[in-house]
């Protein structure tokens, strides 16, 4: 796999840039920078270089079909402050922009292509999409690790048609990965939380064999209480997962791995309500699941107590309200406290989960901190990415 930085010649070439710049957005506001933060220096670097860049990056899921709250404008102005340089949005339909066209005004250094999953050939991995889409470049650089799980057109396909790179952040991540899979400590404990439960739920499976704790909270909590026969009242829930759950407990017997999930909850009749702590027998149809309880908060920090590496992908509730955010403060509270005696080596990875840590001022407590979810899970479960696998 080559990265872009050993490449000599880069004055004037167009390079298409591949970036993770998928930040939670509130109102066309956003709400955290960290990822923006992440991909300065491949922008800094290739601007030094002379090259002219063409960024790629999408927002949220607007599922194929414009969405006017998940317009890159608002990232594109704070990547311009940023950088202090001038970015021109580029609105009109992908697939009537020529090479030629994208950097006529001799000025223009960079250029973002409006939201790419706006077009329903991306998430595809549309290979006629991919071919225009290398035909915008001369060069194609993938800095985006927390898409490259996803075999989607500007990830995958567009390195059949173009000499395509590694980026600066996207190496970082791999080897600081490879680092916690290879030098890992035990007792290991993983915690996986926050709502995308279909794109978690199967791996936590594979990772029983790994580990010597899963402690499961959050949304995909939920499904594990629900299958132990509690109401879940209105929570969040995904469908069809008996089956899987069941292979979880099945294979937990085979291996030595504890698997930890709530055993009282913090509810609310609403997402804004104030919290009221229940038994799981005591949950009420209306009632919304929104944090851990206090016993399973104590259960937790004595499992991390005992650990010698944590790594935790997804918030343990509703953090945004700050009555449904004591669990997943607590939890960085424990490890902050072990890190700083250096009895613990923390990785952390998710674009909420770093929201989190940012409010509250703490990511640079852990030893490693990545953008990714799905990615570095995905890592951890030993696969091969798509997007790592194209770029080779």
């Amino acid at each position: 796999m080559n990265n872009i930085k050993d490449q000599k010649n880069l004055s004037q070439k167009i390079v298409l840039l591949r970036l993770d710049l998928n930040v939670p957005l509130k109102n066309k506001k956003i709400i955290d920078q960290t990822r923006i933060d992440k991909i300065l220096p491949v922008i800094n670097f290739l601007l030094q270089k002379k090259s002219k860049i063409v960024i790629i990056a999408h927002v949220g899921r607007p599922k194929g079909k414009t969405n006017e709250d998940l317009s890159l404008k608002p990232i594109c102005e704070n990547l311009e402050k940023k950088i202090k340089q001038k970015i021109r949005l580029i609105n009109e339909n992908v697939f009537n922009l020529k090479k030629e066209d994208l950097f006529k005004q001799t000025k223009d250094q960079i250029v973002l292509l409006e939201n790419i999953r706006f077009y329903i050939e991306e998430e595809k991995n549309d290979l006629d999409f991919s071919k225009h889409l290398a035909k915008l470049g001369d060069l194609f650089v993938n800095d985006a690790f927390s898409c490259s799980h996803r075999s989607h057109a500007s990830v995958c396909n567009i390195t059949k048609f173009i000499p395509s790179f590694a980026g600066l952040q996207l190496e970082t991540e791999l080897n600081a990965l490879k680092k916690v899979t290879s030098e890992i400590k035990k007792p290991i404990t993983c915690i996986i939380g926050g709502s995308k439960i279909s794109t978690k739920i199967e791996v936590i499976k594979n990772l029983i064999p790994k580990f010597d704790n899963i402690i499961i909270v959050g949304g995909m909590a939920n499904n594990i209480l629900n299958y132990k026969g509690n109401s879940i009242g209105k929570s969040i829930k995904e469908n069809n997962c008996e089956p899987i759950i069941e292979e979880i407990f099945k294979t937990l017997k085979i291996h030595s791995c504890s698997l930890i999930y709530p055993i009282d909850v913090s509810t609310g009749k609403k997402m804004d309500d104030s919290s009221q702590v229940k038994e799981l027998n005591q949950i009420e149809k209306d009632d919304f699941i929104l944090d851990i309880g206090p016993k399973t908060i104590n259960k937790i920090i004595n499992t991390i107590e005992n650990s010698k590496t944590i790594l935790w992908n997804g918030p343990a509730g509703y953090f945004e309200n700050p009555n449904f955010a004591t669990g997943s403060l607590e939890i960085a509270k424990k490890i902050i406290e072990k890190n700083k005696k250096d009895l613990i080596f923390s990785v952390v990875g998710g674009g909420d989960t770093i929201a989190l840590l940012n409010k509250i001022e703490a990511l640079n407590n852990f030893n490693f901190v990545s953008t990714a979810g799905g990615a570095f899970l995905n890592y951890l479960e030993g696969k091969e990415l798509p997007g790592i696998r194209a770029l080779k």
